[in-house]
């Protein structure tokens, strides 16, 4: 693939799909290691130098516990309980994790980024919980579990997420320490504007009103469902992270271009998965896309091109990181490599 490190994602996509070139169907693909190596062109491809599923391992320790904190028992308990249900269910810690190694990467410190992580995990559990409702995915499982709405009733399914949004923008502001307020401020209004109407909320109002008999969804479209509805929390994981971090401009816009492709290759991926992988390895209904004939990125170009489309987007944003000490971006390069590889 001939990616530059000005190319956009969605440039990315097009420029393939105009190309009578076709990779061999036959060529084998990522698989998914405990270990995965990041090095630099000079060093040798035998000697792994990054622990991937030790440092998931890690980081979700210190999140899980810094989530456990940020919601406390008390009264009235069954909104706390049922936010507590849906929030500490497990789950990759993908988008927290994100935040916490960009802000590494640029010289910051994980405790200038925890509470934006946990933030960002608020919303993440906040649209789940709102995606599950019957009004709208209508699911029965999520992370293995039954839905919120199915434990605790629709009622307070909804009133829990919508007090985890709140929450999630309240603890940003509150639990900052060593940054900044300036640099907080443009952290909130990234965050912001990535789960509002030109970011989640407006990807799953053309994702609704795509749906249904006689609606013709095409590549562009779907393009802009998966950049908004998902890609778009885990650009402002990244950029936050960053900003919170200390980094100037030209950084912020290259870790912006990085998050920009991982994000819509997380839900190329998850389209894939909708019709590969089964129930029990998902945690939640497996083929429900094409139960419903909804347009997927498998069902526009195909799974082969699909896991194509994928591939270009993650080594795009890899070539974001090369400027970078590897050792620093190792997280990064290595999260990248695992939405890629990803099997739930």
């Amino acid at each position: 693939m001939q990616a530059s490190a000005a190319r956009s994602s969605s440039m990315l996509v097009t420029k393939r799909r105009c190309s009578s070139a076709r990779r061999n169907p036959q060529q084998v693909r990522p698989r998914c290691v405990a270990e995965v190596t990041v090095r630099s062109e000079v060093k040798s491809k035998s000697k792994p130098s990054f622990d991937f599923n030790q440092y998931m391992k890690e980081r979700a320790t210190l999140i899980d516990a810094a989530l456990d904190k940020s919601v406390p028992l008390q009264y009235p308990e069954v909104i706390n309980e049922s936010m507590r249900y849906s929030l500490l269910a497990g789950g990759k810690r993908v988008r927290p994790a994100l935040c916490l190694a960009a802000c590494e990467l640029v010289g910051g410190t994980i405790e200038q980024a925890m509470p934006t992580a946990c933030s960002l995990e608020m919303i993440h559990t906040m649209s789940l919980i709102h995606d599950d409702l019957p009004s709208m995915d209508n699911d029965d499982f999520r992370r293995g579990k039954p839905t919120n709405h199915k434990v605790y009733g629709e009622e307070i399914a909804i009133l829990a997420g919508d007090a985890l949004l709140s929450l999630s923008f309240e603890y940003i502001a509150r639990e900052t320490r060593d940054v900044a307020p300036e640099r907080v401020l443009q952290v909130i209004v990234e965050v912001g504007k990535a789960v509002g109407s030109e970011g989640l909320v407006g990807g799953q109002v053309v994702d609704i009103k795509s749906e249904g008999a006689g609606v013709t969804v095409g590549l562009d479209t779907l393009q802009y469902i998966h950049e908004h509805k998902t890609a778009a929390l885990l650009e402002a994981a990244v950029v936050s992270g960053a900003l919170l971090g200390g980094a100037g401009e030209v950084d912020v816009d290259r870790l912006r271009k990085y998050s920009r492709s991982i994000g819509l290759a997380f839900q190329v991926v998850d389209d894939i998965l909708d019709i590969t992988a089964t129930t029990e390895e998902l945690g939640k209904t497996a083929g429900k896309d094409l139960a419903v004939a909804k347009t997927t990125y498998p069902s526009l170009v195909g799974l082969e091109r699909s896991r194509e489309i994928a591939d270009e987007l993650i080594e795009g944003a890899k070539s974001m990181l090369t400027t970078y000490d590897p050792a620093k971006a190792a997280p990064l390069y290595a999260l990248a490599e695992y939405i890629r590889a990803r099997k739930n």
